[in-house]
């Protein structure tokens, strides 16, 4: 399946992950902030991961948390996946909005760049599309 191989960037266009991901399913690049350019994290510290989540539209952490009616947002499946929130360079993390904590840049307070169910401890899911890679 090749459609497993390609991430889809936020301007639309289809580029292949090879520079993204290293042959043992790590980030080869840091991860940074979109909007800050802040360091999220560190090469080699986050797996590749395919999990359909549902990400609330880009926006600061005060307008996050509101949950009236219906919420924006995309429903992403390319992630760094990182085991331990210590791993981390530089994120922060909203309110619980049910079960989920959705991460943000701790510098600009830009969000969500990821996704923290508070069942499983060691699942913090960044979006790739919502980060930039150097």
């Amino acid at each position: 399946m090749d459609n497993e191989h390609s991430v889809h960037s936020k301007e639309g266009n289809v580029s292949d992950r090879s520079n993204l991901v290293a042959e043992d399913g790590k980030n080869m690049k840091s991860v940074l902030c979109q909007r800050c350019g802040s360091k999220v994290l560190c090469p080699g510290m986050a797996l590749f991961a395919e999990k359909e989540l549902f990400l609330p539209s880009m926006r600061k952490k005060n307008t996050l948390s509101t949950s009236e009616g219906t919420v924006d947002g995309d429903t992403l499946t390319a992630h760094w996946l990182v085991e331990d929130m210590y791993t981390f360079e530089n994120v922060g993390f909203t309110k619980d909005v049910g079960r989920i904590k959705y991460l943000i840049c701790a510098d600009c307070e830009i969000g969500p760049i990821g996704w923290h169910c508070l069942d499983d401890k060691k699942s913090f899911y960044v979006a790739v599309e919502r980060v930039n890679h150097a």
